[in-house]
């Protein structure tokens, strides 16, 4: 687990991201900045970035999001996520991937609420199932569609519309 900063002196936070990870696949790393520009949000999430926090976020979402980036999930900052899910409705989209019709009912309808932001304990509460349920069918989804993260199946979910189809709007 790497906390990195954007702007570092000899090296910037995105490049040294982008060899820690080539070096070492498992490795995970929290960008934690006070540089939120959409250009830093997308470049870091390119260069395989579990995380995107800024500095000014509340101490126990700093502390939260360290400890849910270590255990192998993936998050932004709430500011952040309302970003990048605008800039994601405005890109014309894509034809879903065949993949998503490998999902079960189940897991598009986990998937939907991933996409809205929930955690998995909270899914559970919304789904009457336990945390473990919870992960077993994220842990299915994203080996199914090939995605590394949450973070890569928000993006999906919002690419593929997933919506508009009469199962709730994150809108």
């Amino acid at each position: 687990m790497i906390l990195m900063d954007i702007r570092m002196p000899e090296l910037d936070g995105l490049e040294a991201t982008r060899r820690i990870l080539a070096a070492n696949g498992a490795a995970r790393v929290l960008i934690l900045t006070t540089f939120g520009r959409d250009e830093y949000v997308y470049e870091a999430l390119r260069a395989g970035a579990s995380g995107f926090v800024l500095k000014d976020d509340p101490p126990e979402q700093l502390i939260s999001a360290v400890r849910i980036v270590a255990a192998g999930d993936a998050l932004l900052s709430p500011a952040i996520t309302k970003r990048v899910i605008r800039q994601f409705t405005r890109i014309p989209r894509p034809a879903p991937p065949k993949e998503l019709s490998e999902l079960t009912e189940r897991e598009l309808e986990i998937l939907r609420l991933i996409a809205t932001g929930l955690s998995n304990v909270e899914i559970g509460r919304t789904l009457f199932i336990g945390e473990t349920t919870v992960k077993t069918h994220v842990t299915h989804i994203l080996q199914k569609l090939g995605l590394r993260d949450r973070v890569q199946a928000v993006v999906l979910a919002y690419q593929a519309r997933l919506f508009g189809q009469g199962h709730g709007d994150a809108s």
